[in-house]
């Protein structure tokens, strides 16, 4: 009966310990470059990791109308990098291709510049 009850807490006591990947806060500023494009009404931002979605654009602000665009976007995450595309007017850039994939920078601090429709 001894023998169970150790073995229960032993069992009960690894499950609790298991093993979970630490998260850490990723501040990534992006900034779209979009002087391709005309009438510009909306730019957004959707992706893999939350806080953003492949369903609902994260809206990104003007820095310069029809030109330059931003929005800084904090995860909080385990991963070393997200996957992202720029949505404007509501259509995705490079259709058919793979998605960006946004390093993070280890302190914690990325700045990802782009230009739609453009690989790197």
């Amino acid at each position: 009966m001894k023998t169970i009850k150790i073995l229960i807490i032993s069992l009960i006591a690894l499950l609790l310990t298991s093993c979970v990947q630490k998260s850490y806060d990723r501040k990534v500023t992006f900034l779209l470059h979009t002087e391709q494009l005309k009438n510009i009404e909306k730019v957004g931002l959707r992706g893999s990791n939350r806080p953003l979605t492949w369903k609902k654009d994260l809206e990104m602000t003007a820095v310069k109308k029809d030109s330059l665009y931003s929005v800084t976007v904090t995860f909080l995450t385990g991963y070393k990098f997200a996957e992202v595309k720029f949505v404007v007017n509501d259509e995705f850039e490079l259709q058919d291709k793979d998605n960006r994939r946004v390093i993070f920078n280890e302190n914690g601090e990325t700045i990802y510049e782009a230009t739609f429709n453009k690989e790197k």
